[in-house]
């Protein structure tokens, strides 16, 4: 197709141009808008027709010879997704898919930062481009120096931007990485983690010598069949939201009965799963309610009001603190579970629309939908803010947390699609796309195997392989306006020590949240005293016990210590009585070596933050020798 003009029969007559066949899309009343703007789940022609039939392939080809398609490469080339045009790879052979013209210019750092990435060029009015642009014969910077001395080898210089391996080239260069990493983009290399490239195990996985050996979390138990991991303990119910009310079924769908038919609207929900409680947000009121799952629905009971709507929900089960976001302050906010106080956390947000919380790690997670839309996160305190996902995200409804494999899972309305990273934003992988009931997703949860998500335009609840996609089942169908989804099972919600506001930080004894303070403040607390070294307990606070992790790992570490603990007090005395051969007349005394092997233990620095238990454990067994 080449530009011109054609002429509209009808009663209008007019003569319009022919929109650009790569970059533009014709609307059914001939009007042109950019490409990009096709089937984002916003109406950019005027008669709506952008938004229809985006299943189908977006050149025109029929969808059997082009599933997915998003952009042609050419006829003798590729179709690709929407997700992969303009990412900052070439995935077209001549290109065509990451040009200026397609993709527009890339924003110029800020005025703080006058130095572009290492990954991109920096043109001489200080604009910054990708590398790979440079040198590509097709003039990307403003004033076209990207075209300048191209018969320079630019490896020399800062490597070409590249991280590890430089390959100069008769146009250009080119980036490549060792056999154990990958390459991120055009420049950066990441290592492998061969367990996650391969989604061989569902939770534990050690790769050693090309092979993978699988095992299971505290909490679960092997399926010596399938080798999947499945929580020990009473049936999984996933609770979900809608129009005509909240309800609960099993998770393969064989069981369903009405929970809350008053509480009407999809709105967020989230559990306190010790005690069967849920937590749900009536959205256009900010009415955030709790109600249990056995008790009477008539029993739900109004726990916080709130400014503005609530777009995110999640419990922090080991401080009892819940936090939401609010799409009009744009903010992440946080209250007592017992509604007593509650306060905004982190502020100047675009359009917040999904929360998660890791208690056990100290971790908080947030997403946004507004212009930059992206995932951040933080400590529990909301300091320490680092962005996790910052590309190919168009409008990310929902989080979800595969706490055994240290995973994030978004669905992300846009893109018609769930994808997840690790904690550290590394590891990305889409795990379901476009598959007929992604086009409205609303809720996600994972557990076991599988990720649970609603859909409203087929008005179902779903679930998928959580590793690629495949056992696609509709759990239910026919649901009015489904909303939130939440899985309900003591195992995704383990008890651990407390995490005191941060990563790293463990409280040896208590742990104190004040949301009093002009910021948050979580304390640890002695219990001698019952108050910080510097200032007293506040008065409208929650105090947390320190408790025994139920994470292997801790638990294989806490055994050791004690192991070496126990052989050291043991040459100590061995040597102590070889040196001094006591006779039975000093016996007495030996309550004056407890007091010293006291004072020695706790001089000695802390093991961790259950330290104390290895010193009650070491003076019960020198108590039970005598």
């Amino acid at each position: 197709m080449t530009e011109g003009t054609y002429t509209l029969k009808g009663a209008a007559g007019h003569s319009l141009r022919t929109c650009h066949e790569q970059l533009e899309f014709r609307c059914s009343d001939g009007s042109c808008i950019p490409r990009l703007t096709f089937c984002d789940g916003h109406t950019d022609c005027e008669d709506g027709s952008d938004e229809q039939h985006c299943d189908e392939c977006g050149d025109g080809r029929d969808q059997d010879s082009c599933q997915n398609c998003f952009f042609s490469c050419g006829l003798s080339d590729v179709c690709l997704p929407r997700h992969k045009l303009c990412d900052g790879w070439t995935d077209c052979k001549d290109g065509r898919d990451e040009t200026r013209e397609l993709c527009g210019p890339r924003q110029s750092l800020p005025m703080a930062s006058p130095t572009c990435a290492a990954s991109e060029f920096q043109c001489e009015d200080g604009e910054c481009i990708h590398q790979a642009w440079r040198c590509d014969r097709s003039p990307d910077c403003s004033d076209g120096s990207d075209e300048d001395n191209c018969d320079q080898d630019e490896c020399q210089v800062n490597n070409g931007g590249c991280s590890h391996h430089c390959v100069d080239q008769e146009m250009g260069f080119l980036c490549y990485c060792p056999d154990n990493m990958r390459l991120l983009g055009d420049s950066q290399c990441e290592e492998i983690d061969m367990c996650l490239e391969r989604d061989l195990c569902d939770q534990l996985c050690v790769h050693m010598n090309g092979s993978f050996t699988c095992d299971c979390h505290e909490g679960y138990s092997m399926n010596p069949t399938t080798r999947e991991c499945k929580a020990k303990g009473n049936a999984a119910q996933l609770v979900f939201t809608s129009s005509k009310g909240m309800r609960r079924m099993s998770i393969t769908g064989t069981e369903y009965r009405e929970l809350a038919p008053h509480l009407q609207g999809p709105g967020p929900v989230a559990t306190l799963a010790s005690n069967s409680t849920l937590y749900w947000a009536w959205q256009a009121r900010g009415f955030i309610y709790r109600v249990s799952m056995y008790g009477k629905p008539q029993d739900a009971k109004l726990v916080l009001k709130v400014k503005g709507s609530v777009s995110g929900l999640a419990v922090d089960w080991i401080h009892q603190l819940l936090y939401w976001t609010s799409v009009e302050s744009g903010s992440v906010n946080v209250g007592l579970l017992d509604g007593l106080t509650q306060r905004q956390l982190i502020t100047g947000l675009v359009k917040p629309s999904a929360v998660a919380v890791d208690p056990l790690r100290g971790l908080l997670f947030w997403a946004q939908c507004g212009r930059f839309p992206k995932i951040e996160r933080a400590g529990l305190d909301g300091r320490d803010i680092v962005a996790v996902v910052t590309s190919s995200i168009h409008r990310p409804v929902a989080l979800s947390l595969d706490m055994p494999r240290q995973l994030l899972y978004w669905v992300d309305q846009g893109m018609r699609s769930i994808s997840r990273v690790n904690l550290e934003g590394r590891e990305r992988k889409i795990v379901v796309e476009s598959n007929g009931y992604l086009d409205r997703p609303f809720g996600l949860a994972v557990f076991e195997g599988f990720v649970y998500w609603s859909e409203g335009v087929t008005r179902s609840i779903c679930r998928a392989n959580k590793h690629n996609g495949s056992q696609l089942q509709v759990l239910l169908k026919d649901v009015t306006s489904p909303g939130g989804v939440v899985i309900v099972q003591p195992v995704l919600q383990p008890k651990g020590p407390s995490v005191c506001g941060r990563p790293v930080r463990m409280c040896r004894h208590k742990c104190v949240v004040d949301l009093l303070p002009e910021s948050p403040e979580f304390s640890c607390i002695s219990p001698e005293t019952g108050q910080n070294k510097s200032k007293e307990m506040p008065a409208i606070s929650h105090t947390v016990p320190a408790s025994t992790l139920s994470d292997p790992t801790f638990t294989g570490v806490l055994s050791l210590t004690i192991f070496l603990s126990l052989l050291l007090v043991g040459m100590v005395v061995w040597w102590w009585k070889q040196e001094f051969r006591l006779s039975k007349s000093l016996t007495g005394q030996s309550f004056s070596f407890k007091e010293s092997q006291e004072q020695f233990i706790i001089e000695g620095p802390p093991t961790g933050p259950n330290s104390c238990l290895v010193k009650e454990t070491l003076l019960k067994m020198d108590l039970d020798g005598e």
